[in-house]
């Protein structure tokens, strides 16, 4: 239903384009307003043409399936999954208690340290 509206309404929009388009220009007349015609500015256009009258029609019927899309749009709901999926799980890493042993026996990354030289010591006062 959607689809078929949905092409019925492209071709209305086509269709308006096409009729608007091919339509005498009305621009004049107002131009000519202020240069001291005799046209009044928005009053006496004089009888409603043919292609008036299917301007008008052809105007309401895009508008009304505009309508009828937009209301089948939020009936037909959101176009995102309504479950969002599960986070990954990431193993824990164990907290180590009283009872699991000394801090050396544990599983620690060793600490980043300069290797160091046997039989010397650093300089006192030195900064590292």
């Amino acid at each position: 239903m959607y689809s078929v509206l949905a092409v019925i309404h492209l071709l209305i929009c086509a269709f308006l384009i096409f009729i608007v388009l091919i339509q005498s220009s009305k621009g004049a007349e107002l131009g000519a307003a202020f240069g001291g015609s005799n046209q009044t500015l928005f009053g006496g256009r004089g009888a409603a043409t043919f292609m008036n009258k299917l301007t008008t029609v052809v105007a309401v019927t895009f508008m009304l399936t505009s309508l009828f899309l937009a209301v089948l749009a939020v009936k037909k709901g959101s176009i995102m999954p309504e479950s969002v999926p599960a986070a990954r799980e990431v193993p824990a890493l164990p907290i180590p208690d009283a009872a699991s042993g000394p801090v050396e026996e544990r599983a620690v990354a060793p600490e980043q340290t300069a290797p160091a030289v046997p039989g010397q010591e650093a300089p006192v006062g030195s900064a590292e």
